[in-house]
């Protein structure tokens, strides 16, 4: 679905994504771990329209999207989570996600087909469709939920889910891993998946992509990721046996 070619960014200089190359295959969920600072988040802002591309290709079904507005690859059937979630605190949780049915699909929807989907997505993410429903009461876990139904209101063909396990227990991770992976059940979306939290995504994930300054420096699946040397050398030192 998704070909990503050579992808580069550069800020001032310096090289924050270098010459980064994938494929996403319908209907998988693809793991993109790596230290801080080694590009997952920039790649997710080129991938989504938030940033241009210094140079190479992003591609979904064959045709350029790299470069192309955040708004414009959202009605393609795109959508992204954000690591910070950001909801509108006078809204309801219902108007929250029914704003972002109205205005990030393709085709224009009535306020009446907007709530309904949007109320389906705050079912899927485990949150309350009551209208009534404020966002004061929300911790951690229901911000990040909230991000999720966001996205899914927009009925995207992929969905790219940023650190959705930040600040979460172990249990609310695991209720989060299930929702992703109820959401490709379900939906038939696929997913790329960005998380620190390494243990939980790779009971999920189908393959695995390791970035390390901007690079590429593993992919396959989960259960070589951690025999892969340069992958040990990254997270736990050189030297380590």
């Amino acid at each position: 679905m998704l070909a990503v070619e050579s992808l580069t960014k550069s800020f001032d200089g310096f090289r924050a994504v270098n010459r980064v190359s994938f494929e996403l295959r319908k209907g998988e969920i693809l793991g993109l771990i790596g230290p801080n600072g080694s590009g997952k988040s920039t790649i997710f802002n080129l991938i989504a329209g938030a940033l241009r591309p210094t140079s190479g290709s992003i591609r979904l079904d064959g045709s350029e999207i790299g470069g192309m507005s955040a708004d414009q690859v959202c009605h393609l059937g795109l959508a992204r989570t954000f690591q910070i979630p950001r909801p509108f605190r006078k809204l309801s949780l219902l108007g929250n996600v029914a704003l972002a049915a109205f205005f990030g699909q393709r085709q224009r929807v009535t306020r009446g087909e907007a709530e309904r989907q949007a109320a389906r997505a705050l079912e899927l993410a485990g949150l309350p469709s009551d209208p009534r429903a404020t966002t004061g009461g929300l911790g951690a876990a229901g911000l990040k939920k909230l991000e999720l139904a966001r996205a899914l209101a927009t009925q995207p063909r992929i969905l790219l889910a940023d650190e959705s396990l930040g600040g979460l227990d172990h249990t609310e991770m695991d209720q989060a891993a299930a929702v992703l992976e109820r959401i490709r059940a379900e939906l038939g979306i696929t997913i790329i998946w960005v998380e620190h939290i390494m243990g939980v995504l790779m009971r999920v994930v189908d393959r695995v992509i390791v970035l390390d300054h901007g690079e590429n420096i593993f992919e396959g699946a989960p259960t070589e990721v951690a025999q892969d040397p340069r992958v040990i050398e990254v997270y736990l030192g050189k030297g380590h046996k």
